[in-house]
């Protein structure tokens, strides 16, 4: 087993997204430059273009614990954050995205990791312009700097120049675009797909809805929305909805809880505190 990958996976599936993309995928996967034969099938992916933010606002900041669960116990392993602000890009108002997940100092003598993660995106199509990854994890190391064209259709990366469709989102800018979704105009069980680049490939991804439900987190007591992301088959996961996803059901759609099986015992990741959310939490109907 791959440890970065695992950790990867911590820092980003506090959204409703995988981060398996690029190992071994059937998803739709284009390996070469200019070489995206249905771009025009993808234009327009239903939930995922001309979505406005209602969500969330600069100086948000959200904080979650990562859990290792063997043998039915619990051992927390790091931390991830993310927090967002406006800035400008090419003199364009921006959001700018950082997400960044740690080990604990116990567990940094064993497996250091210091991941950090950047999306840019427009404030007003919530396309993103830029996405960054600079991934510090024992001796792997890996740094990506994707531009969007939306002239073109293309991402140009590190390693050359990648068509995409127009409506596209990286693993960070999906997770804030995922929560302005109005989920009140899907039954239990619809599927909302959209289009992801990764790693020099486009993926078509989805997230089945479920439904409301409530969930009991390390925080409190929560009224949520659940459902499961389509995961990519990898290192560490089988493929398929494994994954399972709880949001605040109210204005804000926190990400609450995460629950994943891997190839050795499961991960739990839960949010643990909050500041400047742009809607009061209405669903939390109990302190832990």
């Amino acid at each position: 087993m791959k440890i970065y990958r695992i950790l990867a996976f911590i820092l980003l599936t506090i959204s409703t997204f995988p981060i398996q993309a690029g190992i071994g995928s059937q998803a739709g996967n284009v390996p070469q430059e200019g070489k995206y034969p249905q771009a025009e099938k993808n234009d327009k992916v239903d939930g995922f273009c001309d979505i406005r933010n209602t969500a969330f606002q600069a100086s948000e900041l959200l904080t979650y614990k990562v859990f290792y669960t063997v043998v039915g116990a619990y051992f927390g392993a790091g931390e991830a954050t993310f927090r967002a602000n406006i800035e400008q890009f090419n003199n364009r108002p921006v959001y700018h995205i950082i997400g960044e997940g740690k080990t604990y100092p116990f567990y940094d003598g064993i497996f250091k990791v210091r991941d950090k993660y950047e999306t840019y995106l427009d404030t007003a199509t919530f396309q993103p312009y830029r996405f960054v990854r600079s991934v510090n994890e024992g001796s792997y190391k890996k740094f990506e700097n994707v531009t969007f064209n939306k002239t073109t259709n293309a991402a140009v990366t590190n390693d050359g120049v990648f068509k995409v469709p127009t409506c596209i989102q990286d693993v960070l800018s999906a997770i804030y675009y995922a929560r302005n979704i109005d989920f009140d105009k899907y039954k239990p069980n619809d599927k909302i797909n959209f289009s992801l680049f990764l790693d020099k490939e486009v993926f078509e991804m989805y997230i089945r809805y479920l439904g409301k439900e409530t969930v009991k987190t390390k925080y409190g007591k929560f009224k949520a929305i659940k459902f499961k992301p389509l995961l990519i088959k990898g290192t560490i996961f089988e493929g398929g909805e494994k994954m399972t996803v709880w949001v605040s059901d109210d204005k804000n759609h926190v990400p609450l809880r995460v629950e994943s099986p891997i190839s050795v015992g499961s991960v739990k990741v839960d949010m643990i505190s909050y500041r400047n959310l742009r809607h009061q939490l209405t669903s939390l109907i109990d302190l832990r």
